[in-house]
């Protein structure tokens, strides 16, 4: 069972029919998929149930799957103390004609609608208990353990990735060297949290990252938004302060800069600003 597209060529789950993955997915799950509430995106696609469960299915090349394998949300579901929906079940096969794997993760129901977009354009009402519950998840993720390696945009991360990007974006006679790595989400971004209520969902990249990574991507994609930019940066500071928290600023900003910076980005200026600021820094140190 497949789609109906040649093989190589490019899948957009958008536009691609994916009704015979639904079927199969709800003859596995014994569920049936809400088609009013379904969300699609290029490479997943998601649905709520007649049992008030939400399933969410990828698509991934094999080459993309780590040897670590592909079960993030699966896995994420034994960490504590951290704000996500309960995870209840998947199905997993191979494409019987492309070298590409599917997988459909069923987890409790959002508590409310995402925050918006990954990159905002507005600042959002976000209430205080919402920051302190925030805190509280991302710090309660980088204290736990796991032998799992984080794989944002499906690139497992490395020493080599960080120094590459970051040599890749700006003039580099300055150390990059990554000195604590711990556990993260890896794509924490506004689209991936909920609020009023506090609940962090998309957990197929998450695994050991460098200190500051999570923060470094909120800021990253709040920088739109001055004010809230900063407040991501005052809840957060004690991983900006961090010399590996100024690594990962810099990781962050390199993709905002680097060779595929979009010129009517608005993020442009004050990624460069906050990139100077922080080579100066670890300069000095």
């Amino acid at each position: 069972m497949t789609l109906s597209v040649r093989v190589g060529q490019p899948v957009d789950l958008r536009v691609q029919p994916v009704d015979e993955v639904l079927s199969r997915i709800e003859r596995s799950l014994q569920v049936r998929l809400l088609p009013e509430t379904l969300l699609r995106k290029r490479r997943s696609v998601g649905a709520r149930t007649d049992r008030d469960t939400w399933v969410w299915i990828e698509r991934r090349l094999l080459d993309k799957i780590p040897h670590q394998g592909w079960n993030g949300t699966e896995n994420a579901a034994r960490l504590e103390g951290i704000a996500q929906p309960k995870w209840r079940g998947c199905v997993v096969w191979r494409d019987s004609d492309e070298s590409v794997m599917w997988r459909a993760d069923e987890t409790e129901l959002l508590p409310e609608a995402p925050v918006g977009n990954a990159i905002l354009g507005e600042a959002p009402e976000l209430p205080d208990d919402w920051w302190e519950a925030l805190n509280a998840s991302l710090d309660a993720l980088a204290a736990q353990d796991t032998r799992r390696v984080a794989t944002p945009d499906t690139v497992t991360i490395t020493q080599g990735l960080v120094t590459e990007s970051i040599r890749g974006a700006f003039a580099n006679d300055f150390d990059t060297t990554v000195e604590r790595w711990v556990p993260a989400h890896a794509d924490l971004n506004w689209a991936n949290m909920t609020a009023p209520t506090f609940s962090l969902f998309d957990w197929e990249d998450w695994g050991n990252a460098p200190l500051g990574l999570d923060s470094a991507n909120l800021w990253a994609s709040s920088l739109a938004v001055p004010a809230l930019a900063e407040r991501v940066l005052h809840e957060r500071r004690s991983d900006f302060e961090s010399r590996d928290g100024k690594v990962m600023t810099l990781f962050a900003c390199s993709k905002i800069l680097g060779p595929y910076a979009h010129p009517e980005d608005p993020r442009l200026e004050p990624a460069r600003r906050m990139a100077e600021r922080v080579i100066k820094e670890l300069k000095a140190s």
